[in-house]
């Protein structure tokens, strides 16, 4: 990859300057200066900032590798708009600043923050419109903490040894799913994807459309009614704009596609659309486990 040398060799000249002198040297140092302090402008035009280095030993980028992160965007004024654990499949990048050169540049417990053109991001990597909150002509700040890296044959291998076992378990929470249903007397029928749907609130009949940005609000449960999130509790409706990868939860995604603006409904998800085999990142629900959500579409725009 073109980029990955002179990544490399910036990282090398971070570690060395801030050992011996201080990190302000490696800006002095650097070919093509960032208009952001504290960042570096590479030659594709993305600016970046380490956050922290792994010791361990730097291997190359391979096109499929898979990359799990934990990952933040931002506006450039610091307001989060997405933030979560993802595992991405990474391939050589299309165009100059496209954000697979962001994960492309790190290793394996390496941390950075990461300033790309809006447009590149929204347009022509997600195929979504800029959400009004940022600029057309703007930028937009990824924060990406590597956590693992897989080659193609790894994952592969892992993705095999967990299929002989992960049977057992689907049918476990199938059972338990089954038995909450008739439990609590609900006569819907699921989608195709195994989801079942009680609408609390007729909405004013404005859809859900990919592109719009939506404000929710939302109530998590699991099936024996204990809390795990609410939006309501905080009083911080969750904005983000619909049809953006890694935003949401696909079951989340797939029931505001039946939505409107002013509803409110209750979902029944199995955890293939939820937090699927390995749970959710913060430990708090457990892999395999079926969860109730109340959505409610405050605002669509």
């Amino acid at each position: 990859m073109k980029y990955h040398n002179q990544i490399l060799n910036l990282k090398y000249l971070f570690i060395k300057t801030f050992i011996l002198i201080s990190s302000i040297f490696l800006f002095q140092y650097c070919k093509n200066k960032s208009d952001y302090p504290g960042y570096i402008k590479i030659d594709s035009g993305i600016h970046f900032r380490l956050l922290k280095i792994d010791n361990a030993e730097e291997r190359e980028f391979e096109p499929g590798d898979y990359y799990t992160a934990d990952l933040i965007y931002m506006t450039m004024e610091d307001s989060i708009f997405f933030k979560g654990r993802r595992k991405i499949q990474v391939f050589e990048p299309e165009f100059d600043g496209a954000i697979e050169e962001c994960f492309a540049i790190l290793q394996e417990g390496d941390s950075a923050a990461f300033i790309i053109d809006a447009y590149n991001f929204f347009k022509r990597t997600l195929y979504v419109d800029i959400p009004s909150f940022i600029a057309d002509t703007g930028k937009v700040k990824v924060i990406i903490n590597v956590l693992e890296i897989q080659s193609q044959d790894e994952f592969q291998k892992e993705k095999q040894a967990f299929l002989s076992w992960i049977k057992d378990f689907e049918e476990f929470e199938n059972v338990n799913l089954k038995q909450f249903i008739q439990n609590e007397n609900v006569n819907v029928q699921p989608t195709n994807t195994g989801m079942y749907s009680v609408n609390i609130k007729k909405g004013n009949g404005k859809p859900v459309n990919y592109g719009d940005t939506i404000t929710i609000h939302y109530e998590g449960w699991f099936l024996n009614g204990k809390f795990f999130d609410s939006t309501r509790k905080r009083n911080q409706p969750f904005k983000f704009v619909y049809g953006t990868e890694w935003q949401v939860i696909k079951g989340i995604e797939e029931a505001l596609s039946k939505m409107s603006e002013g509803e409110k409904t209750i979902f029944v998800m199995p955890s293939k659309l939820a937090f699927g085999y390995t749970g959710s990142s913060t430990g708090v629900i457990p892999p395999f486990t079926s969860v109730i959500f109340e959505i409610e579409v405050l605002k669509i725009n």
